[in-house]
């Protein structure tokens, strides 16, 4: 019997409302270097599951660390010097571009809460996230929000998922785990005891591939397909 449902952010509740304008190729070509795809795919990936507690004492701490990030990403761009910082300034501004959420999710919130459901949300994401909830329209409809910045560990690392379970109060056997992204969004929560639901938007994964899913896997095109898998309806939303 599932009593919670658990979701990433960007990419399943929301997404940018500018894509071409807020994403990492487009900032550093504006400055006149090259990122390539690999290299980019590297950065996202190479921190996944790491426990960075350490710079998540404060929001100055992990701000810090960020920048030491991305100043990784630079270098390999071969940018050196204060151009690197003006980089590193763009791409932090492009972090906090203006966000809107999925046609569909407000409705899919409220239909799980309307049924007496938790709604988390569980994201790599900064300390900012309820600012952004905030924004999309989405705040009022979710009980709780965990981000990596905040717990110090990234998904899929145990420790995110084990924050975002005691927000809600709720045991993994009872949570559905909804996301885009594989490992941090389906097979870590699986790991934890949770069901999980993959979203493939297929607009937006052009050329690419669904993972097969194994075993108690679940997949949908969209969030109201969630919906389905429970035996619910969407309901319509007035206001935020």
């Amino acid at each position: 019997m599932v009593s919670a449902v658990i979701f990433d952010f960007y990419g399943t509740l929301a997404h940018w409302a500018d894509e071409d304008g807020h994403n990492y190729q487009a900032v550093f070509g504006a400055h006149g270097y090259a990122l390539d795809p690999a290299v980019l795919q590297d950065y996202f990936t190479r921190y996944d599951g790491v426990d960075h507690a350490e710079h998540s004492v404060s929001e100055e701490a992990y701000e810090a660390w960020v920048r030491a990030r991305l100043g990784d990403l630079t270098a390999a761009c071969g940018v050196e010097g204060p151009r690197a910082e003006l980089v590193i300034d763009a791409l932090r501004d492009s972090d906090r571009g203006g966000m809107v959420a999925y046609p569909e999710a407000a409705a899919t919130l409220s239909a799980l809460r309307g049924a007496g459901l938790a709604v988390g949300v569980c994201s790599n994401w900064g300390w900012e996230l309820d600012a952004f909830l905030r924004e999309v329209g989405l705040l009022h409809l979710v009980d709780a929000g965990v981000t990596s910045a905040r717990a110090g560990a990234r998904k899929p690392h145990p420790g995110i998922y084990a924050r975002a379970l005691e927000s809600l109060d709720v045991d993994p056997r009872q949570v559905l785990f909804v996301g885009d992204s594989w490992e941090p969004d389906v097979r870590g929560p699986r790991r934890q005891g949770m069901a999980a639901v993959h979203v493939w938007r297929a607009d937006e994964r052009t050329e690419q591939s669904a993972p097969a899913l194994e075993p108690g896997d679940h997949r949908v095109q969209e969030l109201t397909g969630v919906l389905e898998l429970l035996g619910l309806s969407p309901r319509l939303t007035t206001g935020s």
